[in-house]
């Protein structure tokens, strides 16, 4: 029960941080459709992340709701990788960040369909369009800037140089992981970074950027270890709930 629940988490969580460090971007895109399309992507993100909050809080028993795990966890109680957390330092970050992580939920929810976890499968089934079109578009938007002006390559090369130490994190196995695709209910990571690292050298050949050469990684998020950037989401996030606890709404 504890593994599942926290096998629930894990996924829950990049999906609500992703949201929110989205959503922090609402109104600030290049333009007024590429701003819709980030506020519907966090918004389809958020979705995920309610059902498996919701479903979590079933299952944990204890009568807390989605909205309880969501506002009402500290900061070593979430189990997202470091990357979503990261900050929206500019455009190419948020695209760099949103392909490495569109790659990953592609795959991860393709093979997660297979789940004998009736609701994960049941789950993964209904994102999967949603997913399919992230995927496209942040593919669509790393092409476009890495293979636009100098300027729009070199910043897009930034932000992966800068961000790809995180990147290894979706596919490091801890104890969790390890017991649920034993049971047959979760997956298996290593064929799912196959298939991610297959993509992420298709669209960086046809974006002209390159995998940093330093394999350096961090992690630490899947096992509650965060970066300074989670307590001011959580900061902000969960104000209001604890601002006032009672508040219906």
């Amino acid at each position: 029960m504890e593994a599942q629940k926290k096998y629930y988490l894990q996924l829950a969580d990049n999906a609500l941080i992703l949201s929110h460090r989205l959503s922090e971007y609402s109104s600030h895109g290049p333009f007024l459709e590429e701003d819709l399309a980030n506020t519907n992507v966090a918004l389809d993100l958020i979705g995920i992340a309610e059902s498996i909050l919701e479903q979590t809080a079933k299952i944990d028993g204890k009568g807390l709701t989605g909205d309880d795990l969501a506002y009402r966890r500290g900061e070593h109680e979430f189990y997202n990788c470091l990357l979503v957390e990261q900050p929206n330092t500019d455009f190419a970050f948020i695209m760099v960040r949103q392909f490495l992580t569109d790659a990953f939920h592609f795959y991860f929810y393709s093979e997660l369909t297979k789940s004998k976890d009736k609701f994960l499968s049941a789950i993964a089934f209904k994102s999967l369009k949603e997913i399919t079109y992230h995927l496209r578009r942040s593919s669509e938007w790393l092409i476009r800037l890495g293979d636009g002006t100098q300027l729009a390559n070199d910043k897009t090369q930034h932000a992966v140089n800068t961000l790809w130490k995180y990147s290894n994190e979706f596919f490091t196995e801890n104890e969790v992981d390890i017991e649920m695709k034993k049971s047959g209910v979760g997956v298996d990571l290593k064929e799912v970074k196959s298939l991610w690292s297959q993509k992420v050298n298709e669209i960086f050949f046809m974006a002209h950027l390159k995998i940093p050469e330093n394999d350096f990684q961090l992690t630490g998020g899947k096992q509650g270890n965060h970066t300074e950037y989670m307590g001011y989401i959580l900061t902000e996030m969960q104000f209001l709930p604890s601002k006032y606890p009672d508040a219906k709404w």
